[in-house]
């Protein structure tokens, strides 16, 4: 596990390419992102594809060849932030988003808080021409399987979904350890105080202080929980649940 020390680098880097960076500026400076950023231990910059159109109008996209509806992001302003960037550092992925990339998980969420660098194209309009895919990206995520008008929102998911992950962002460093898809499974249900509201009492087993019966009753609601809602992640990991 990587450690921050004082006044050192912070363990990752993101740069985001977007033709909408304002759609950015409320969710990066609030709640744990804005904490991750405060403590140096991420750092997250945003890149207005616009400034690098080369026309006088700003222009970034255009028609797409064979005709169609919609409008396609332009290879030159994307080629031209991406290789200014490289000429700067290396960047370990130069990730897309896009709904018909790879489905974000779990597992690469870990993987990616793992980087020193990474650099992520929000894509707009229709889509972004397939040469900037060819050439310069590594890896393609998708939210979901449904259409968004653009890629800011993906964009801020995943980065929400990696930055928690960075050791020393969030105040418990057991407590991404604990999530939901972490183990396999779903998390357990979680109560706190008053113990008795308008009768509904939480469980006793979370009242009686034995954290062993404790930690097997979470355990066996976690796998009772994924069973009756997800039991695709039980076909997924048979020997471990």
């Amino acid at each position: 596990m990587k450690k921050l020390k004082k006044n050192s680098e912070p363990l990752l880097r993101i740069e985001v390419i977007t033709a909408h960076p304002s759609m950015f500026y409320s969710v990066l400076n609030t709640s744990i992102l804005k904490i991750a950023q405060e403590k140096k231990i991420v750092e997250i910059y945003l890149h207005n594809l616009h400034d690098y159109a080369n026309d006088r109008f700003k222009h970034i996209d255009d028609t797409p060849y064979g005709g169609g509806a919609g409008m396609i992001i332009k290879c030159e302003p994307v080629f031209k932030c991406v290789e200014k960037l490289l000429e700067e550092r290396h960047y370990d992925e130069i990730i897309y988003m896009t709904a018909d990339g790879n489905p974000l998980n779990q597992k690469i969420a870990n993987e990616l808080s793992l980087k020193k660098n990474i650099i992520i194209l929000a894509g707009h309009y229709k889509g972004i021409d397939q040469r900037i895919r060819d050439k310069l990206i590594t890896k393609e995520i998708s939210i979901g399987d449904y259409v968004l008008s653009g890629g800011e929102l993906p964009a801020m998911v995943l980065i929400d979904s990696v930055v928690r992950l960075v050791p020393g962002v969030l105040g418990n460093s057991e407590s991404a350890l604990e999530d939901s898809f972490q183990n396999g499974l779903l998390e357990p249900p979680y109560y706190t105080k008053p113990a008795d509201f308008r009768g509904m009492k939480v469980p006793e087993i979370l009242l009686s202080g034995n954290h062993k019966e404790i930690n097997q009753w979470r355990e066996e609601q976690a796998i009772l929980k994924t069973k009756t809602r997800r039991p695709d992640l039980i076909n997924e990991n048979p020997k471990e649940i």
